[in-house]
């Protein structure tokens, strides 16, 4: 590792750990010609996920965004923070299990879907009137019917 002082392409490792989310590992080092510290960070590198539009544009992908859509679903509802950043975790990782690095918008939202069902049926129906794009009230009841009879189904 090239020091940040000097230039010198020599330094030695004096101590590794990994980070407190353990994603990467922090090394202190110590440059062999002018002696000084520094610290450097090792991480996996990942590919980047690529999100394919309903209108074909690609783009990468952003756990923020879908979180914010999420939140938006749950507002007022009574569901921590914390399931939802996990729930977002759980998509991403199963998006990045995939063999391919490109995913269609609509494989994220069937997701995202399916896990809010899970997590509560009126945050399910908001998030699905946005993502399904309800023209009217019709659409709604026909989504309605179909949610209330696979709840019957369950029970």
């Amino acid at each position: 590792m090239r020091c940040p002082y000097c230039g010198e392409p020599e330094s030695k490792v004096l101590d590794s750990r990994p980070t407190e989310e353990g994603a990467a590992i922090r090394r202190r080092r110590e440059c062999q010609a002018c002696g000084r510290r520094f610290t450097t960070y090792e991480k996996v590198e990942e590919l980047p996920l690529v999100v394919i539009k309903k209108d074909g544009r690609r783009e990468s992908f952003d756990r923020v965004k879908l979180l914010n859509g999420l939140l938006r679903a749950c507002e007022k509802r009574p569901i921590p923070l914390a399931k939802l950043e996990a729930l977002v975790e759980d998509i991403e990782r199963q998006l990045r299990n995939r063999t391919s690095s490109e995913v269609d918008s609509r494989d994220i939202g069937e997701l995202a879907m399916e896990r809010l069902r899970e997590l509560d049926e009126v945050a399910y129906v908001r998030f699905a009137s946005v993502y399904r794009s309800f023209k009217d009230i019709n659409d709604i009841n026909r989504f309605l019917e179909q949610l209330q009879t696979l709840v019957q189904r369950r029970s």
